[in-house]
Order: C-alpha cells, then sequence, then structure tokens
C-alpha cells in the first residue's frame, strides 16, 4: 500500500489508474494516426490535440471513479462492465457536443473521438478483466503473521480476505499457550499424541467468526519456526494481555534482521482508515506525538479554510437566493434556520442551515435524529439534503471562525452529552473545529445509532491525527461525489 495525501493507497488500484489513464490515452493517439490524413505531430504539437485528448481520457477516468470502479475493481459482471463504459464514453460524446456548440479549441476531431471511443469499449473492459486476473499475482502481497485475535485481529483478518485488492495476505495467527486449551484442541479433532504440553507446532485449529478463515499457526512458542516455514513480510501484534507473554527479545531480533513488525492499531488505521477505538488506551492519548493535531496544521488550516469559505460564499450567493426562494414558496416557515451545536473546545454555537423540515418539527419529540424517510422532512428538503444544498449557509459559520471546510460534524449538544456517556474520549474529537464536510461524511453513512455514532468517530479520530492541506483537499473532492450521488445525506 502507498500512503497518498495523509491516505493508504493499494498499490494495485494505483496500477490499475495509471495503466487505464495510459492506455485511454493510446487509443485515441491511435486513432489519430488512423483517422488523420495530416502528420500527428503537428495534430498533438501545434492544434493542441494532446490537450483535447487529455480532456476526453480525463472526462472517462472521471467517470470511472464516480462510478466506484477504483473502490472495487473486481468484476462482478461482464455485461455490466461493458454497460458502464458504453455510458462513460456517452457522457465524452455529450461534452464534445457542448464543446461544439461554443466552438471550443477543446474539441477533438469526429473522427479521432470516433475511432478512438471504440477501441476504448473494446480494450478497456478487456483490460480490466485481465488486470483483475493477473494484477494481484504480478504485483505480490504483502504476508501478514497475527500474534494474538484481539478484536482489531478479526476486524482486520475480515476485511483483508474480503478485499484481496489490498493486497495483504493473512497467514495466519499464534497466541499465548494458556489459549490453547486441552477442549479448543478436542473441540477442533485434535486429540491423537497430545499429552498437555504446548510445545512444538501444533496443528491447526478452527477459531469462530472473521478468523475462522486463517489457519491457527501455534503457539508464540513456534514463531521462530513458523518465521522460517511461512517467510512473513510482517508480523502484527495484536494480544490483548501482553504483560509476560509478548516475546520482546525475538521481536527484536526478527525486527533487526529486517522482518517489519507493527501493532495491530496500526495495521487497523491502514485497512480501514479509521483508529480502532477497541484498541486506544489512554497512553496513546497522552503520550502519542501523532494522534492529537499539530499545532501548525491547526494554524494553517484556519488560514486557507476561511479563504477558501469567503470565497465559496460570494460564489454561491446567488444559488443559496434561489433556494431560499424554494424554502420559502414550498413550505410556511422561515428559509434559515439556527441549531445550538458543540463546537471547538466544547463550546457551543449557532450553526446556520436551510430549513429542509416543516416548521416546529421537533415541538412534540424535541431532539432526536433524522431517519430514513422521516415524515418531518418537506419534499424539498429531501433534494436540499441529498444534495447537501441544506449546508451552504454554513459558509457564514466558517468566514465566522466557528467551523472550517473540513473537519468533524458538530454535534447538537443533546447527542453530546449522550454520546460522551457512551463512547469513551469521545470528547477529544473537539479539539479542531468541526467541518461543513469531514472525513467521517465520506467514508460513513449517516448516522442515527450509537453504533453509527461510534463508526464516525473513529474516523474523526483519524481525521484529528492526520490533518493536513493535503488531507482537506482530499476530502473535497470526494465531497463532490458524495454530493453529486446523493450518498450520506438524511
Amino acid at each position: 500500500m502507498v500512503r497518498l495525501f495523509k491516505v493508504s493507497i493499494p498499490t494495485s488500484v494505483i496500477a490499475l489508474l495509471v495503466s487505464e489513464t495510459i492506455l485511454v490515452f493510446c487509443c485515441y493517439l491511435g486513432a489519430a494516426f488512423w483517422a488523420l490524413d495530416y502528420p500527428v505531430e503537428i495534430f498533438l504539437l501545434y492544434d493542441g490535440g494532446a490537450w483535447n485528448i487529455a480532456l476526453v481520457v480525463a472526462t472517462v477516468i472521471l467517470g470511472l471513479y464516480l462510478s466506484d470502479l477504483y473502490e472495487d475493481y473486481r468484476i462482478r459482471s461482464r455485461t455490466l462492465l461493458f454497460q458502464q463504459t458504453s455510458v462513460l464514453l456517452g457522457v465524452a460524446f455529450v461534452l464534445q457536443a457542448v464543446l461544439s456548440y461554443g466552438r471550443s479549441n477543446l474539441l477533438l476531431n469526429k473522427w479521432v473521438m470516433v475511432d478512438g471511443s471504440a477501441l476504448v469499449l473494446v480494450t478497456l473492459p478487456a483490460w480490466r478483466i485481465c488486470f483483475t486476473k493477473f494484477a494481484l499475482k504480478a504485483l505480490g502481497t504483502q504476508r501478514l503473521v497475527f500474534l494474538g485475535t484481539s478484536p482489531a485481529v478479526h476486524e482486520i483478518i475480515a476485511e483483508i480476505t474480503k478485499k484481496p485488492e489490498l493486497g495483504l495476505n493473512a497467514v495466519g495467527y499464534l497466541v499465548a499457550p494458556d489459549d490453547y486449551t486441552e477442549t479448543v484442541l478436542r473441540g477442533a479433532g485434535i486429540t491423537d499424541g497430545y499429552s498437555g504440553s504446548y510445545g512444538g507446532t501444533l496443528a491447526p485449529v478452527a477459531a469462530p467468526d472473521e478468523i475462522s478463515a486463517v489457519p491457527a499457526l501455534g503457539t508464540l512458542d513456534d514463531l521462530d519456526s513458523v518465521i522460517s516455514s511461512r517467510h512473513p513480510d510482517r508480523i502484527v501484534v495484536g494480544m490483548t494481555e501482553r504483560r509476560q507473554q509478548l516475546p520482546v527479545e525475538r521481536l527484536l531480533h526478527l525486527r533487526f534482521s529486517g522482518i517489519h513488525i507493527e501493532d495491530a492499531a496500526i495495521t487497523f488505521e491502514r485497512v480501514f482508515r479509521r483508529v480502532s477505538t477497541r484498541e486506544l488506551r489512554p497512553s496513546q492519548l497522552i503520550f502519542s506525538a501523532e494522534l492529537g493535531p499539530r499545532p501548525h496544521s491547526v494554524a494553517f488550516q484556519s488560514v486557507y479554510s476561511w479563504f477558501l469559505g469567503a470565497l465559496l460564499l460570494i460564489i454561491t450567493l446567488p444559488v443559496m437566493a434561489v433556494v431560499a426562494v424554494l424554502v420559502r414558496i414550498t413550505s410556511p416557515g422561515p428559509s434559515l434556520f439556527s441549531q445550538t451545536r458543540v463546537g471547538l473546545n466544547g463550546k457551543t454555537f449557532s450553526l446556520w442551515k436551510f430549513r429542509s423540515m416543516y416548521r416546529d418539527a421537533e415541538a412534540r419529540t424535541g431532539a432526536v435524529w433524522a431517519t430514513p424517510d422521516d415524515p418531518r422532512i418537506t419534499p424539498l428538503g429531501k433534494w436540499l439534503r441529498r444534495l447537501r444544498l441544506d449546508e451552504l449557509p454554513q459558509l457564514f459559520n466558517v468566514v465566522r471562525g466557528e467551523m472550517s471546510l473540513v473537519g468533524p460534524r458538530p454535534e447538537r449538544p443533546e447527542f453530546v452529552e449522550i454520546l460522551q456517556e457512551r463512547i469513551p474520549y469521545y470528547s477529544q474529537r473537539h479539539c479542531v473545529k468541526p467541518g461543513i464536510t469531514g472525513w467521517a461524511q465520506i467514508n460513513h453513512k449517516y448516522g442515527d445509532t450509537i453504533e453509527d455514532s461510534l463508526m464516525k468517530f473513529e474516523f474523526d479520530l483519524y481525521y484529528i491525527k492526520n490533518l493536513a492541506v493535503s488531507l482537506d483537499l482530499f476530502i473535497i473532492f470526494h465531497t463532490f461525489k458524495t454530493m453529486l450521488l446523493g450518498r450520506g445525506a438524511q
């Protein structure tokens, strides 16, 4: 996995993105050689052909991204893949038609566009089918051996088993001798020759839940023999109890021999892009140099967030004027409403939004989470929430310094009080300014339960730990996708 924009991205995804970009460009370049009756060099260098092709390529690749074909590139249906490619090329043709009305210099030659798109329609699905079959073998996978079976290890193994594109292979796991009870061994049908001693390598033992897909390789006493026979690239330590059980000296020897060793919490963060609260200990919050936000990053964010917020406010004022009128004429009540939210350092402020619910929607119920098909939401409000247009007035909060463009979503005091009682360390999310969009918003659905809030809190901790302008830009870019596809809103 490669770390870009403070995010771990599978090497196979990057390889697929780069290879498909080159492939699509070559298709249109090849079409230029075929369709043009004058030297291609003149077309590319003097007629602006290179930029024209690049625009079409960007349209196709962006369409693949918006279709989630880089989130999970495994082929579910070849017919569906062909249909999706056809739709993306259709969008590219529509864009070219729009450019033709404006007589733009970015308009690609008609026959280069037609012939190149025909090549893309054939070669792109074929390449992706070949890539999914042979890429992981060609790129290789990292072999992981786990020490212990903590809840985080269970989740990690389930995820990397489900997503081979991550490039991680769970070879097996070792446990402390006390965990290898005679009952477990007999339940697995391993009784011959068992004398109650844990020396030597034990036969694989079936384990419950997600970890059952991976063999048990023995106990911690078998670590050296497992390293010699399995040749792991990485050892992941996920023991719930480490006192007097973790083989520190042997792990030090293996670390200096070139084998990478890391805590399960680090692997969890790389795989899930969030911080595991199950593995989080107070000592990590106190002594870790990485978990808390860096002061210079927070200061820099305040500066660029204010300028971007002011610019967006000016640009979107006409849109907000239209939305305000539509809200006012479609349901009785004011266009804007404010709610008290918890912000930086636990201080409250008034958050502004376009009204998407009927007037006095909570008069009887009080503060409650929105639900799917919430009867309190107006017909227009559903569309405003789906397109995130109801959030636009929060740009005023950004300019006033109460919010940032990117950060944890501010919750209402009534909910914060409940969540702080139920979720450990929840108040730590208030160490940075809340945001209009955030890491949790683009990675998780709208939350209306404690479990959803816990999941989003783990994403918030990841954001706080990795706060940087590159991550903010990454989130803003993905937010447009969320808005276009109407995800996460409720």
